[in-house]
């Protein structure tokens, strides 16, 4: 068996004695810049540093409880968001060795009750809860004794910690991007969502304030849900209501699924994309790389928020401190350009 890498090690690597090693990596004696850095790249170069950090995760997080509604749990092409967050969770918990306790509602909503008690039965170390941030909800599980993180929502309130990826920033890149190509009037395509949703219209808004432009008037357009066929008909209306789609010469969707349905719809009314159209996404699901043409989106980093709000359980019971305030996470979007999405028709401009 291969020897696992250890102080000494780290030491020998570094050119230090195992003292002065130790007080570098625990910052419990003042050290030169020099010495400090030539010991933590040591550190990390042999693998220590991880080795580390993951024996100190399986000792504070042995069990969760993964707690999601009953519309995120069918695997779907309607539900790729959920899964790829749910798949990223899975696939954490199994390489640190934590047993996740699942608990999916029977409804669209999560009864704090039934939460509470499956994570007292099942004795749980900490409380995943997927997509559900409804204050009520928050305020309820905010009073247990164990740590709770909301994944892929917010809590405005601040009681609990929470790990989301910048909506906000995701939407206004993506919309800087469509200005700076020279669009001006841009459709924004969303839907009754949850905060995360209202932040990406705040994105939209953000973008054209940035570029010395007023808000948007009329140009936002809200669909029935976030499903494809549900884009695809707010289109339709919009198209048999003003062919001219408001004057845009873009559409900046709040999701890969509504604008799927949005691409549809243009497709159907003769309108070429991105020649008369330019269309741009949200999320970065798998369909959107096949679609006619290959849909630009905003990419949110999906697989990575399970491992993101592992560490703020980690972080909360280890500081084991009642009086810690309420983490927000927030991890970064990119822009992904594909086929949908090129410079106004010159006839716009």
């Amino acid at each position: 068996m291969e020897r696992k890498t250890n102080l000494k090690d780290v030491a020998r690597e570094a050119g230090v004695s195992l003292s002065t090693a130790s007080h570098a990596l625990n910052g419990t004696a003042p050290l030169t810049v020099e010495v400090r850095e030539r010991v933590l790249e040591s550190a990390r170069r042999l693998g220590y540093l991880e080795s580390r950090r993951k024996k100190a995760t399986i000792a504070t997080v042995r069990v969760v409880l993964l707690a999601l509604t009953s519309d995120a749990a069918p695997q779907s092409d309607l539900n790729m968001v959920s899964w790829t967050i749910l798949n990223g969770v899975r696939r954490e918990c199994e390489r640190r060795g934590i047993r996740i306790v699942p608990f999916v509602s029977t409804s669209t909503r999560l009864d704090s009750a039934e939460v509470r008690t499956a994570a007292e039965e099942e004795n749980v170390d900490g409380i995943l809860v997927l997509n559900d941030d409804r204050p009520e909800l928050i305020r309820a599980l905010s009073t247990l004794a164990k740590p709770m993180v909301i994944l892929n929502g917010e809590d405005p309130t601040m009681l609990v910690d929470t790990v989301t990826v910048e909506n906000r920033f995701g939407a206004r890149l993506g919309t800087e991007h469509l200005l700076s190509l020279g669009h001006r009037r841009i459709l924004h395509l969303t839907w009754q969502g949850r905060t995360t949703i209202r932040r990406r219209y705040d994105g939209y808004v953000d973008a054209h304030l940035v570029a010395g432009l007023p808000a948007p008037e009329n140009m936002v357009v809200v669909a029935e849900s976030y499903e494809p066929r549900h884009g695809e008909q707010v289109i339709r209306a919009l198209l048999k209501a003003d062919g001219k789609l408001r004057g845009a010469t873009a559409i900046f969707c709040a999701a890969d699924n509504l604008a799927l349905g949005c691409l549809d719809a243009l497709a159907e009314a003769g309108i070429r994309v991105p020649e008369d159209m330019s269309v741009l996404g949200f999320d970065d699901i798998v369909p959107g790389e096949f679609s006619a043409p290959p849909l630009s989106t905003i990419q949110m980093p999906a697989d990575r928020l399970g491992a993101a709000a592992l560490f703020l359980l980690e972080q909360r019971l280890i500081a084991n401190d009642a009086l810690r305030p309420a983490h927000r996470l927030e991890l970064g979007c990119r822009l992904i350009l594909r086929g949908s999405i090129a410079a106004p028709p010159r006839s716009a401009k």
